[in-house]
């Protein structure tokens, strides 16, 4: 189950996750790396001083994903998608996507406070 995150619900759904994990890429190998995002007035996300292995996988592909975990067992993840731009040492992401998911096997998982229903997750 994937629920689509506007782009101006994205700094509240990151507010609300706090830390993730920055996925970065160059042939073979997929860098992830513990970050605390910071989403900007225009929807960009900033990470500060992500380190010189990701910053060298953007070297050669700015395409790169953010996810947030569930806070609970069988909760949401969110999932960012974007591409990266390096600025000294750190990074900025043009966001492209951004989605609540969880499998449909985890369904049973946390009812929101607003009792919206299991698969139902509004962000803000």
């Amino acid at each position: 189950m994937s629920i689509p995150v506007a782009p101006a619900d994205l700094r509240a759904a990151c507010a609300d996750f706090g830390s993730a994990y920055l996925l970065s890429t160059s042939s073979p190998r997929v860098k992830v790396v513990t970050v605390d995002p910071e989403v900007a007035e225009d929807g960009s996300v900033r990470v500060v001083g992500p380190g010189r292995g990701t910053l060298a996988n953007l070297a050669v592909n700015a395409a790169v994903t953010l996810v947030f975990p569930p806070h609970e067992h069988h909760g949401y993840s969110l999932l960012v998608d974007g591409q990266a731009d390096v600025e000294g040492d750190d990074v900025v992401i043009t966001v492209e996507h951004a989605v609540l998911h969880r499998p449909a096997a985890h369904a049973e998982g946390p009812v929101g406070g607003d009792g919206c229903g299991q698969d139902c997750a509004p962000v803000g």
